[in-house]
């Protein structure tokens, strides 16, 4: 598989080279400015003690403090984390909100974890890390396999040990603990809103047939959003397999049935096919809501949608990108299309700092003000360097943090 980090790499070279660059913004943004690894000791259920490796990376904070979740997967290694806070500091920047990049995270699968376990763990990261956490230093949040309840240990942690109970050091909590509303289906929602800007201008019909790959937190109300809106979503998977209904799938059957049996396979009605067969599916719109490196140049020729938009982050490699391109299959970025999970954050943060509680329909108000003016600010830019969207994206994003850092030193 390739390496998540020398994507991050390549894209960002290239981008550098769609528009020119200071070449010391460049080397600045290829090394993180802290990479931190620790070792979490856990007394498991049968008294037994295992010790699990945690990470944090803090890639850049030029434009506020480090953000970023944290993922909980047994294939999660330094790599991948570094790879993901710089995108998360690409995303920031595009989203124009007042935050860096970083991310989290363990290498554990939490499946195999009791509740108990579970906590412990969370609560291990917390203490292994607390002295670089903090509201205006590094805010994480969910990411991959880590959830609201989780949130919420992490912030009680830490406050126990520092007795900030502003719950502003972590983003993604449960309404009670302080979340903000909303923040539950934002990535997905600001998705949806970059779609309804550039519709058109990818010449996507007014309903489209859509596939859904993952069917996690991200994916599932990606599928719901879409449907809700009278689209076809014709194909959803998750990690043991997909299924398709040429007429379209009932989600909220699919939830159920994922929810009653842990998977979307075998629900009444559809066929299951592999994930290879679902990437080859004849689509208007397909939406990778899985992990990294999902479409690639051993793969991307048998690619039939007309656009991809990308809510999972770095699902299509530098090579695909290039392959696609050429065909002239639009990729809606990583770094646009799924930053309404970091932008409700950064207002769930506010909201934290201030001692507020803002309503559904102001956050959703203030997220599709955001995500619709950069996906048009975006689109423009590819126009007027005629690259593709992630160049475009890219080239946004470098523009800010160039203006940050020379607004730094003066």
């Amino acid at each position: 598989m390739p390496n998540p980090f020398d994507n991050a790499l390549l894209q960002l070279n290239r981008a550098s080279l769609a528009k020119s660059f200071s070449p010391e913004l460049i080397e600045r943004l290829r090394h993180p400015n802290r990479e931190i690894r620790v070792s979490i000791p856990i007394r498991m259920d049968d008294g037994t003690l295992r010790v699990f490796e945690g990470y944090r990376v803090e890639h850049s904070n030029a434009r506020g403090p480090y953000k970023g979740g944290i993922r909980y997967h047994q294939d999660t290694d330094i790599n991948e984390v570094k790879a993901l806070a710089l995108w998360m500091t690409m995303k920031c920047a595009v989203a124009n909100i007042p935050m860096g990049g970083g991310k989290g995270g363990i290498t554990v699968n939490p499946k195999e974890l009791s509740k108990g376990e579970l906590e412990r763990l969370s609560r291990g990261w917390v203490h292994a890390l607390s002295d670089v956490l903090g509201p205006k230093k590094d805010v994480p949040a969910p990411d991959v396999n880590t959830t609201p309840e989780i949130m919420a240990w992490m912030a009680d942690e830490f406050g126990k040990i520092t007795g900030d109970t502003s719950g502003a050091m972590i983003t993604g909590k449960p309404l009670v603990n302080g979340g903000s509303e909303g923040r539950g289906t934002a990535t997905a929602q600001g998705g949806f809103y970059v779609f309804g800007a550039l519709r058109e201008k990818l010449g996507l019909p007014q309903m489209c047939r859509v596939v859904v790959q993952g069917f996690g937190n991200a994916g599932d109300h990606a599928a719901e959003l879409w449907t809700q809106a009278g689209h076809a979503v014709i194909a959803v998977s998750d990690s043991k397999g997909a299924i398709v209904s040429d007429a379209g799938l009932d989600i909220a059957a699919v939830t159920a049935h994922k929810k009653a049996t842990g998977s979307v396979v075998g629900l009444a009605g559809t066929r299951m096919i592999s994930n290879e067969e679902l990437l080859a599916l004849d689509c208007d719109l397909f939406i990778p809501a899985a992990l990294e490196n999902q479409i690639r140049a051993d793969n991307v020729a048998v690619i039939r949608a007309k656009v991809i938009m990308e809510l999972a982050n770095g699902p299509t490699t530098p090579e695909a990108d290039d392959a696609l391109f050429a065909r002239g299959i639009a990729v809606v970025p990583d770094i646009l299309f799924n930053a309404g999970g970091v932008t409700v954050s950064t207002f769930e943060w506010e909201q934290n700092l201030n001692g507020q509680h803002w309503t559904e329909a102001e956050v959703f108000g203030k997220l599709r003000t955001i995500m619709e003016r950069e996906a048009t600010n975006i689109f423009d830019t590819a126009q007027s360097l005629r690259t593709d969207l992630r160049r475009a994206a890219f080239v946004v994003a470098l523009g800010r943090l160039e203006e940050a850092m020379r607004e730094s030193h003066d």
